[in-house]
């Protein structure tokens, strides 16, 4: 089953509001609506709320460069990521989520040590130190798919997660950010199906935009409004669909409210092209065969 989610605009200081403005967007996923500066009668609010009212917290947001070339910021970001996991197991978040970082500047850029066995065993020593540091009981750490940076494919993805070798350590889907190469835009579909095929189970959240193929010579590869780009979404929604549980696809990166609002119309008529009902509770009905 999914659910579906996106940024919200409204003014979601109390639980109350948060969950009214969710209401109005007809969302039944949501971002973390809290930091880890909150006291715990503010999340475990938040968290009940979101319980009573049938609402999805779909993952905390720890974007910071554990891998980084300054040694004294890595071991910062590394205490803000266990900081946000923490949160994230404590308000029932499905998952804390970072990417594994650059050995540059900045934080999520490419650097020619990025892909390399030297960065996937730091990358893995530095995910053990955050899951273990914290021990997450109904949460999970997980690395969001990149580019140029590890993971980078359904391989190096598969071999992370099995190097790192941590029960609470799950995965995260951004199928547009696997997208580096023109055989993998104009394949994006069979590229989904392998990832669900193969990674489906740990899946935690997945992020939902779309991309675009420019025309200039070299490869220029942007990303755009979902609907006004290639991926695959109908192969995405029904891959997503069929996983067992209620697994989040949470709209990002767009520049302001209406912006959303369309991203999210698109979404919702390709799931009720696929069989899904397309009302204000959005995509948690089955695709018909």
């Amino acid at each position: 089953m999914v659910r579906f989610g996106g940024p919200l605009f409204q003014d979601c200081s109390d639980p109350d509001r948060w969950i009214e403005a969710l209401r109005k967007k007809g969302y039944t996923a949501a971002y973390c609506p809290v930091g880890n500066e909150a006291g715990s009668d503010t999340i475990k609010a938040f968290s009940n709320a979101a319980e009573k009212a049938g609402i999805v917290i779909a993952e905390v947001g720890a974007w910071s460069n554990p891998i980084g070339p300054d040694s004294a910021k890595s071991r910062e970001a590394i205490e803000h990521c266990r900081k946000q996991l923490a949160l994230a197991d404590e308000i029932g978040a499905r998952c804390c989520v970072n990417i594994t970082g650059s050995r540059g500047d900045p934080w999520a850029s490419h650097h020619p040590k990025n892909l390399t066995q030297e960065t996937f065993d730091l990358i893995v020593q530095t995910t053990r130190s955050i899951v273990d540091a914290v021990k997450p009981k109904r949460s999970f750490f997980v690395l969001e798919t990149m580019p140029w940076m590890y993971p980078d494919s359904v391989q190096s993805y598969s071999d992370l997660i099995h190097a790192i070798d941590r029960e609470q350590c799950a995965v995260h889907f951004d199928p547009v950010n696997l997208i580096n190469s023109p055989s993998r835009y104009y394949g994006n579909g069979p590229l989904i199906h392998e990832f669900v095929d193969r990674l489906g189970s740990m899946i935690k959240s997945c992020h939902a935009k779309d991309i675009i193929l420019g025309p200039e010579f070299m490869v220029h590869l942007n990303e755009c409004r979902p609907g006004t780009g290639s991926l695959d979404y109908a192969t995405f929604l029904r891959e997503i669909h069929q996983l067992p549980g209620e697994v989040p696809i949470m709209l990002e990166h767009l520049s302001d409210e209406a912006e959303y609002d369309l991203a999210a119309q698109y979404v919702r008529s390709v799931a009720e092209k696929r069989g899904f009902r397309s009302d204000s509770e959005n995509l948690e009905y089955p695709i018909k065969k």
